[in-house]
């Protein structure tokens, strides 16, 4: 260990930008073991570990480096499922930029962060391949039932913990395939498909039932789940887009990123995709411009030039350094040849039957906003027209109307529409039903969703114990 000063910084190498962006692969490669074993030996042991400070599961990162520096890769790879039920997806899609590389003491003195991500993301790639990752073992029956709205992490992760305790655990999802923004919306250059579908195979193989292409609202109501099952989890996440408010928002060819992302990623499985196949979702020999500056926008940009486009520009209001998005992924879709528009926002989409440019205004940085930011605004008369075939919006996500759709107006949200949970128990206004995830929090990371999930299944486990001795006693 303590390497840092002679060892430097290393990632694994990244394919070359003009290979990786004719396909949907991950672009990075494996480390080689004694890469990994290497890059571990820089971790600096500080007895105060911002990285796991930082971290909302709070993973034993330096124990874990430590033992891969060892060579002990399955001890660490134990270490590290012992407080995440993914940790080779979070190795993958955390912005290990802004948590845990972000606050390594390694980084403040120059040196350089250890890549905590990419080991993390090599030790259980080789548990997998060792066939060290073992069954979920359901424990003893407890004669209860779960009910889990969506798949997503959040979800998923409340029903391998609950699974664990004995309870019987059902999954309704809306998709066809578990795994929500795992699956569909996280292009496979994040996130290869099937390192998302070997984990929901586990859990299926560990006795969870999945219902997918199940609608609450459609298929059955929010009382009827309730009525099947001891306690419900909601954890649907959030996907109702953010409107741009400006003219020819509604022209045919100005689209939502979720549907853009999960008509991409349905082709990746080979699925029939009819608005994909039309060019109504696809990039193909279009002049595309993508609006915000998240990771839902770095992913569409780079989606759209795997597509084909003939050129690809994003459009986002501040500038680069107060942008939203992960700082490497900005760098990883300029190298593929995306054009970033700083300090620029749509005025007007024009077109009739198919949106034909795009109005820009240029914006400066004014005063702080009430969240410390500097707040964009229009620069008088440097507005400027880009031809644009195909506009993705990639501005966010609220929440769905949940008391309407699903025919339960007494689900207590809060004015953003999210569902209102107590804080302590993260149940809601309606007894045995718990929430968890974005749904709750807003859209955030996929780590939070996870964290949430284990949160919430400690809180469900505790009410679904007293429920159970509660019906002992009235007998």
């Amino acid at each position: 260990m303590l390497k840092f000063v002679d060892r430097p910084q290393s990632y694994p190498a990244k394919r070359e930008a003009t290979e990786r962006a004719a396909d949907f692969h991950e672009i990075a490669e494996r480390y080689a073991a004694p890469a990994a074993e290497d890059q571990a030996g820089r971790c600096s042991q500080c007895g105060v570990p911002y990285c796991s400070v930082h971290c909302p599961l709070h993973n034993h990162i330096p124990d874990w480096l430590r033992l891969t520096a060892e060579g002990r890769l399955r001890e660490a790879y134990e270490l590290s499922n012992a407080t995440s039920t993914m940790p080779e997806i979070c190795g993958r899609i955390c912005p290990q930029d802004r948590l845990c590389e972000g606050n390594c003491v390694i980084e403040f003195s120059g040196h350089g962060a250890v890549t905590i991500g990419s080991v993390e993301k090599f030790i259980t790639d080789t548990a997998w391949a060792e066939g060290w990752v073992e069954p979920l073992v359901p424990g003893a029956a407890r004669g209860q039932s779960v009910g889990v709205i969506g798949a997503g992490p959040a979800g998923l992760t409340a029903a391998e913990y609950l699974r664990a305790q004995g309870y019987d655990v059902h999954v309704y999802d809306r998709h066809d395939r578990a795994g929500g923004l795992l699956t569909y919306g996280i292009p496979g250059f994040k996130l290869e498909k099937p390192v998302v579908m070997r984990r929901v195979d586990r859990l299926k193989a560990g006795g969870i039932v999945f219902h997918e292409a199940f609608e609450v609202g459609r298929d059955a109501t929010l009382d009827d789940l309730r009525a099947r099952h001891d306690a419900l989890l909601i954890a649907t996440g959030v996907y109702k887009a953010r409107a741009i408010e400006v003219d020819g928002s509604d022209v045919p060819g100005v689209i939502a990123a979720l549907d853009y992302l999960t008509a991409s990623n349905r082709k990746s499985f080979g699925d029939a995709v009819p608005a994909f196949e039309d060019g109504s979702l696809n990039a193909a020999g279009k002049n595309v411009v993508v609006i915000g500056g998240g990771d839902t926008a770095m992913d569409c940009v780079r989606t759209a030039i795997r597509q084909g486009a003939a050129s690809v520009k994003c459009l986002y209001r501040r500038d680069r350094a107060n942008m939203p998005g992960s700082q490497r992924e900005v760098a990883n879709a300029e190298e593929e040849g995306v054009e970033f528009v700083w300090l620029s926002a749509p005025a007007a989409f024009a077109g009739n039957d198919r949106v034909t440019s795009v109005r820009a205004n240029r914006m400066r940085l004014g005063a702080a906003d009430a969240s410390g930011r500097r707040a964009p605004e229009v620069d008088p008369g440097a507005a400027e027209d880009m031809p644009a075939d195909l506009v993705i919006k990639a501005l966010g996500f609220d929440a769905e109307e949940l008391p309407h759709l699903w025919d339960a107006p007494e689900l207590g949200v809060t004015r953003w529409g999210t569902v209102l949970v107590d804080s302590k128990t993260l149940m809601t206004s309606l007894d045995g039903v718990f929430a968890a995830g974005d749904i709750v929090r807003g859209a955030s990371l996929v780590v939070w969703a996870i964290r949430d999930g284990r949160d919430v299944a400690a809180t469900m486990h505790k009410y679904l114990k007293a429920k159970a001795e509660a019906a002992k006693v009235a007998a």
